[in-house]
C-alpha cells in the first residue's frame, strides 16, 4: 500500500504483482475479505433438500446415465403432493449437471494427431443419394467410395452402385493407388464393416483374409478404428462432407442434376476431384517423396463365382440371371464379380460381360439379358417372345418396348411376335440399334405400326459417286530408279 502513496494506481498495481482491475477494487473497498459481509445466500428454501441425498443420489450413483426428467417423474409418482408439476425441472437439471461434472464417469478424450507424409491413407463409403442425381431421368441409388491421404489431403472418389462390398473396396482402392502413383505405409478403414457386415463367421473370415492378402500385395499395413469410434477415421469422415458439399455446389452451377449416362456422372466427379487436388500440389509433392513405389502389377479386386450355363441361355450369379451365347450351354464359366459389372470366362477366354444387377428384396428374379446372343434362337421360335420370363429385358431401348406394346395391342399374338422379332433381328444384323429406334419412334408417333421390311429401306446408306475431276498425282517411275541407285 505504500507504493500507492508515491505512484499511480497502474504503477502501484504492477509493482505489487496484480492487475489494475484488482487495484481499482482494493481502492474502492480497502477492507480485508474477512471484514466484508458474507455473500448473499439462498432467498428461498431448496425444493430438493429433502429428496436429493436420500432419494436421488443413490439412483445417480447406480447409473449416471439417468436423465433429470426421469428423476422428476419418479418424484412425482412417489410423492405427487410435494411435486405436483414440473416447476422444479430446471433446478433438478442443473443439480444433475453439476453432480455429473464433479462425480460422473470419466469422459473419452480425443488425442489430435500430427500426420506424417506418406504414413497413412484412409478409405470410407458415404451415402450420396442426397445429391439427387438422375441418369436419363431415373433416380440413381449410389454411394461414393472416398480415399484420402492424411497428410496432404489428396483424395480419390468413385461412384459405387451397390453396397459396401469387398469388390467395391478393392477395385476402387487399387484405382486410387495407381492414380496416385505410390503406396502409403498404412491403410485405415472403419473396421472393414463395409466388407463383411451381416455375414456369417466363415464368410467374414474369408473377406478378412482376402483384404489382408490385398494389403500384403501392396506392402501396406491394414489398420482399423475401434467399433463405434468414428472420430478415429476423422480425416476421411470430414472430407466426406466437404466432397458432397462441393459436388452439390457444382451441380447447382451446372443447372441440372440429370446426366445422359452413368459415365458422364462419373466423369463429372473425377473432374471436380481433380480440381480439388490441384490446390494441394505443394503438400502432395512432399508426400509423394515419402510413398513407396507401386508393385509390378495389380492384384485381384473381384470375387469369383463358378456358374453353369443352363438350357435357358444364361447363368445365375447372386440370384440374378445373365444371358450368354447359346454355344456355351452346359459349360461352366468362371465369373468375376465387380461392383458395377460381371465378366465371365471359359478357361482363360473372356466370353460374356454384363453390367451388374442386384437382387430384389422381395425375392423376385432379376434378369440381365442381351438380345444378341439369343436372337438366332428366337428367330426360329418367335412365339416364345410373348411368354418369356425375361421378355422385357430383351428390348435394348425404350422405343422397342413401346413397339411391343403397340404391336401386341393391335395384332394377334402370332403376328405381333413375328414383327417384334423381325425388328430385333434387323437391329442385330444391320448394327443399327439406335437408328432403328429413332425410326420406330417416328413410326409410332404417326400412329402406324413398325414393320421391319418397310424400315429396312430407310436404313440403306445413300450411295455417293466420286467426282470425275478428282486430281490424282502419280509418282514418276524414274524416282524409284534414283532411290535404288542411291541405296547401291
Amino acid at each position: 500500500m505504500t507504493d500507492r502513496l508515491q505512484h499511480s494506481q497502474r504503477v502501484a498495481a504492477a509493482r505489487a504483482g496484480f492487475s489494475e482491475r484488482t487495484a481499482r477494487r482494493i481502492d474502492a473497498d480497502p477492507r480485508l475479505p474477512s471484514q466484508r459481509p458474507a455473500p448473499r445466500g439462498r432467498t428461498v428454501p431448496d425444493p430438493l433438500e429433502a429428496v436429493w441425498e436420500p432419494v436421488l443420489l443413490p439412483i445417480l450413483a447406480r447409473d449416471p446415465a439417468v436423465q433429470a426428467v426421469t428423476l422428476l417423474r419418479h418424484l412425482q409418482m412417489s410423492d405427487p403432493e410435494a411435486f405436483p408439476d414440473d416447476r422444479v425441472r430446471r433446478t433438478l437439471e442443473r443439480r444433475v449437471r453439476d453432480w455429473r461434472a464433479l462425480n460422473g464417469p470419466e469422459r473419452d478424450v480425443i488425442f489430435r494427431q500430427t500426420p506424417e507424409p506418406g504414413r497413412m491413407a484412409l478409405s470410407d463409403f458415404t451415402d450420396a443419394n442426397e445429391l439427387c442425381v438422375t441418369i436419363a431421368g431415373q433416380p440413381l441409388e449410389q454411394r461414393l467410395y472416398h480415399f484420402v491421404l492424411a497428410y496432404s489431403g489428396w483424395e480419390h472418389a468413385a461412384v459405387v452402385l451397390g453396397g459396401e462390398s469387398f469388390p467395391a473396396l478393392a477395385e476402387n482402392l487399387q484405382n486410387a493407388l495407381w492414380t496416385l502413383g505410390g503406396v502409403p505405409h498404412e491403410h485405415r478403414t472403419d473396421s472393414l464393416s463395409a466388407a463383411y457386415r451381416n455375414l456369417d463367421t466363415e464368410a467374414a473370415a474369408d473377406v478378412t483374409s482376402r483384404y489382408q492378402a490385398f494389403c500384403a500385395h501392396y506392402g501396406m499395413l491394414a489398420s482399423r478404428n475401434n467399433p463405434g469410434e468414428a472420430h478415429e477415421n476423422g480425416s476421411v469422415e470430414a472430407h466426406n462432407n466437404h466432397l458432397k458439399v462441393a459436388l452439390d455446389q457444382a451441380l447447382i452451377l451446372r443447372g441440372s442434376r440429370d446426366f445422359a449416362d452413368l459415365a458422364s456422372w462419373r466423369r463429372f466427379v473425377d473432374e471436380l476431384v481433380a480440381r480439388r487436388n490441384r490446390r494441394r500440389e505443394s503438400a502432395v509433392r512432399i508426400e509423394m517423396a515419402a510413398l513407396r513405389p507401386l508393385p509390378a502389377r495389380r492384384t485381384t479386386d473381384f470375387t469369383e463365382v463358378v456358374a453353369r450355363v443352363t438350357k435357358t441361355g444364361g447363368f445365375l450369379v447372386h440370384q440374378v440371371f445373365y444371358s450368354a451365347p447359346s454355344q456355351l450351354i452346359g459349360k461352366r464359366l468362371r465369373v468375376h464379380v465387380y461392383d458395377d459389372r460381371i465378366e465371365a470366362f471359359l478357361g482363360a477366354t473372356p466370353v460374356v460381360t454384363h453390367p451388374r444387377r442386384r437382387g430384389r428384396d422381395d425375392g423376385a428374379r432379376v434378369h440381365c439379358v442381351n438380345y444378341r446372343p439369343v436372337i438366332h434362337a428366337l428367330r426360329r421360335k418367335p412365339q416364345a417372345l410373348a411368354g418369356s420370363v425375361y421378355r422385357d429385358g430383351l428390348f435394348p431401348r425404350s422405343e422397342y418396348a413401346e413397339a411391343w406394346v403397340a404391336l401386341s395391342a393391335a395384332l394377334p399374338r402370332r403376328d405381333a411376335c413375328r414383327r417384334m422379332v423381325d425388328l430385333l433381328w434387323l437391329a442385330h444384323a444391320e448394327g443399327c440399334e439406335a437408328e432403328l429406334a429413332a425410326l420406330i419412334a417416328h413410326t409410332l408417333g404417326h400412329g402406324e405400326l413398325p414393320e421391319a421390311h418397310a424400315l429396312r429401306s430407310k436404313l440403306e446408306p445413300r450411295r455417293r459417286e466420286l467426282p470425275d475431276d478428282t486430281p490424282v498425282n502419280l509418282t514418276d517411275l524414274a524416282r524409284f530408279d534414283e532411290l535404288l541407285e542411291a541405296r547401291a
